[in-house]
């Protein structure tokens, strides 16, 4: 089997776009459709042509460039089946542990709502990746504009489920500002505090903080850490729920 090749580029003011390349196959997938320009440029500097778009939800940062995409490659876009009838464009819907071809590679669906409805994160575990849209962020994950912490609780345990050394592609960079906010609710962390350091470098340099792991986030990312003691003494709820803490960590994050 050939090496997946991946592009990851900014599009927008904060979105990630990225490109995922099998050179045997000489197929190419978008995941998500944030900037129809940013993409373009992306594929022209790597030689590559378009045949897929994976989406994640239905948010309009998310599937902007959908139709335009389509109309100047004819990429099949494929996204979630909860959100069949948002995604414009979309010719094949997944639902959670759905599988498919993607030239020598095999995708997996991951139901992961909470952010929307119906989110999906795409899994590639031959190539130990995962893109987690807005769901799993480096150091954070998304608000809950349409789930609930219960929802949104479980699709981050999915997640935490996968091999230690998947490396995890998300939808922004949000990696600074959630240090931030982790440090509030994790002081003592030392490997939080390295981490935070790292991130204020890169983005000082002008550098991305994607790709993170996912052993990485359960190390440092707050929003995994529901079992930790010693967030639980901070938040003084030592004999609450995994599902409490995290909720309780999200209400924060909300007012933070």
């Amino acid at each position: 089997m050939s090496n997946l090749q991946i592009e990851q580029f900014s599009a927008r003011s904060d979105n990630f776009g990225v490109l995922i390349h099998d050179p045997e196959a000489s197929v190419t997938a978008s995941i998500d459709a944030p900037d129809e320009n940013a993409i373009l440029e992306a594929l022209k500097r790597r030689g590559w042509k378009l045949t897929h778009i994976f989406t994640t939800h239905h948010h309009g940062d998310h599937v902007e460039a959908n139709f335009a995409l389509k109309k100047r490659f004819g990429a099949e876009i494929i996204g979630p089946r909860d959100e069949e009838t948002k995604i414009p464009g979309i010719d094949r819907a997944l639902s959670h542990g759905e599988r498919f071809a993607f030239g020598t590679f095999e995708v997996e669906a991951i139901s992961t709502p909470g952010h929307t409805a119906g989110e999906i994160s795409f899994h590639i575990p031959a190539a130990k990746v995962v893109f987690t849209g807005d769901t799993l962020f480096s150091l954070g994950c998304g608000r809950l504009f349409e789930g609930t912490p219960a929802t949104m609780f479980k699709s981050l345990q999915r997640l935490t489920a996968l091999p230690g050394d998947t490396e995890v592609y998300c939808g922004h960079e949000y990696t600074e500002s959630n240090a931030r906010f982790a440090l509030t609710v994790d002081p003592e962390n030392s490997a939080l505090k390295e981490r935070a350091k790292e991130v204020t470098a890169l983005r000082e340099a002008g550098h991305p903080t994607l790709p993170t792991t996912i052993l990485r986030e359960m190390a440092t990312n707050p929003f995994l850490r529901w079992h930790d003691p010693s967030i639980r003494r901070n938040l003084k709820m030592e004999d609450a729920s995994d599902e409490a803490v995290f909720a309780e960590i999200r209400k924060r994050k909300d007012n933070f």
